[in-house]
This record gives C-alpha cells, sequence and structure tokens, in this order.
C-alpha cells in the first residue's frame, strides 16, 4: 500500500518542476587588481554549479602578486562578495578593487614583520581572505554592509583604504 501512495505522490510532481532559486540562476562577479592592474569579470557561478575556468581567472587576479604565485581561493568567498554587492544594491559590473587575494607564507610573514595589522596566520594563506574596496561606496558602509551578513570576518581599515572580508569565524576588529 504504501509503495502504491509513494507512486501516486510521484506522479503528481510536474515533470517539468522547475528547480529551487538556490540552484538556479547566475552569480558573477567584476575584479580589479589595484598592484597588477589587471581586471578579471565573469560568470563564477551557473545553475548551481561554479564555473572552472572562471574560478581559475578569479585565481589568476587574485594571485600573491610579490612572488607570483596562485592558489585555489575559497569558493565561500566569492560567495560573501556575491551577497555583498546584493546588500549593497550594487550592479553585476560594478568592479571590487582587491588590495589583497592570496598571500603565500613568505609574502605573509615579510608583511607581519612590518606591520602588527597583519596576522601571522593569516586567512590570505588559506585563500579565504580579501581586502577590498568598492570605488563609490564609502568603506564604513561597506564594513556596515559586512558585518550584516555574518558569514565570516571583517576587518575595517580607514587608514588604508580597505575592508578585509574572509570566510573564517564571524569576528570583527
Amino acid at each position: 500500500m504504501l509503495g502504491l501512495s509513494g507512486a501516486a505522490v510521484i506522479s503528481l510532481v510536474s515533470p517539468k518542476a522547475k528547480a529551487s532559486r538556490s540552484t538556479t540562476g547566475i552569480k558573477s562577479l567584476s575584479f580589479y587588481n589595484r598592484h597588477t592592474g589587471e581586471r578579471g569579470h565573469g560568470n563564477y557561478w551557473i545553475d548551481g554549479q561554479y564555473q572552472a575556468d572562471t574560478l581559475d581567472h578569479f585565481n589568476h587576479i587574485l594571485r600573491d602578486h610579490r612572488e607570483n604565485l596562485e592558489a585555489p581561493m575559497d569558493k565561500r568567498l566569492f560567495d560573501l562578495l556575491f551577497t555583498l554587492k546584493q546588500t549593497l544594491n550594487l550592479s553585476v559590473d560594478k568592479e571590487i578593487h582587491v588590495i589583497s587575494g592570496y598571500r603565500c607564507p613568505k609574502t605573509n610573514n615579510m608583511l607581519s614583520s612590518h606591520s602588527s595589522g597583519v596576522a601571522k596566520k593569516s586567512y590570505h594563506m588559506k585563500g579565504m581572505a580579501m581586502d577590498i574596496a568598492i570605488p563609490g561606496v564609502h568603506l564604513k558602509t561597506l564594513r556596515d554592509a559586512a558585518l550584516s551578513l555574518k558569514l565570516g570576518g571583517v576587518g575595517y581599515y580607514p587608514d588604508s583604504g580597505f575592508v578585509h572580508v574572509d570566510t573564517g569565524p564571524i569576528r570583527h576588529w
């Protein structure tokens, strides 16, 4: 009896049922690396699938420019940035200016020896962090929007002109 009722329920579902909203659509980002002058734009997620070619391109744009080394960036970081742009009501093609993406340990050690603002075990070394600015968006507004998401760490560096976002534990400084 249960087998028949299960079949009846299945037959009521339209073969053209739409996928959930969380698996359909396109997520795009645009980056400008302030150190290299390089730009990257692309649809990194389409209908529930991350796009390897676009992610590879983004990883190159976000590489450690001092050592010319790239590493895979955390996909959740791209999702965080996409959601951040939506929260700020920014157009799809509005560029995120990158001050720092991936950092190899050598670069991170050098930077932390010169500044107390650089963590010795930085999420940048894991591809889980970016220091960003968005032209036309006040840093305080950018920080507040990032904090509202509660998706990871948020650091505010107004004197240096950027906001740090990462996919680590929720915290702020």
